[in-house]
């Protein structure tokens, strides 16, 4: 009779847990997934996936292997408000990048580029853990904030590629400061102009 309740090993429960919560998440997006059902597909208690990684979106980072939470950067960046928040993204941005946990990042671009599985996870992780959270508080048209979201990633994630996973020259060693100049005022129009797209 197979036996029940918590996997042998701290290790492989944590990777077991991962691996369904990274198929749950590329499934059915992070707000479709739930923690019930990710414990269940691990063959786990609920209550061991909050021991081992806290909350939903602290699994969701974990689960994309990003080396820092956004939860805990952003706050940062909008809290001088709307005036500056492209300045702001733009060098917190370079800040990530050009550091440790720029090397995730490049794995996580190079991944979505070759697989589905992981092109829709970090369309998840962009959209709910980094857009949304951006972008809720400013004071726009809630109907806007997927499309400005959507201008504004095609902006950062154009400028990882180029300067980080191609590396073209010269912006790949440029300076953060003229890197920042150059491209925060886009970001800041698309934070705030209005929107004549669609």
């Amino acid at each position: 009779m197979a036996r029940t309740g918590r996997r042998p090993g701290r290790q492989d429960t944590r990777d077991a847990i991962l691996s369904a919560a990274r198929s749950a998440f590329a499934e059915k997006g992070f707000d479709g997934a739930s923690i019930r059902q990710i414990a269940g597909a691990a063959g786990v208690d609920p209550a061991l996936v909050h021991h081992y990684f806290g909350t939903k979106d602290q699994l969701f980072v974990a689960a994309m292997e990003f080396p820092l939470d956004p939860a805990k950067i952003l706050p940062q960046i909008a809290a001088g408000g709307v005036d500056g928040m492209g300045e702001r993204l733009v060098r917190m941005f370079l800040t990530i990048w050009d550091g440790p946990a720029g090397a995730a990042g490049v794995a996580l671009v190079r991944s979505a580029v070759r697989s589905d599985l992981a092109a829709r996870l970090l369309r998840e992780f962009l959209t709910t853990q980094v857009l949304r959270r951006a972008l809720d508080h400013l004071d726009v048209d809630p109907s806007e904030v997927p499309t400005r979201g959507n201008l504004i990633a095609t902006q950062m994630i154009g400028l990882a590629m180029i300067r980080y996973v191609i590396k073209l020259e010269p912006l790949a060693s440029a300076d953060p400061e003229a890197v920042v100049a150059a491209v925060a005022p886009n970001i800041q129009r698309y934070l705030e102009q209005p929107l004549k797209l669609f």
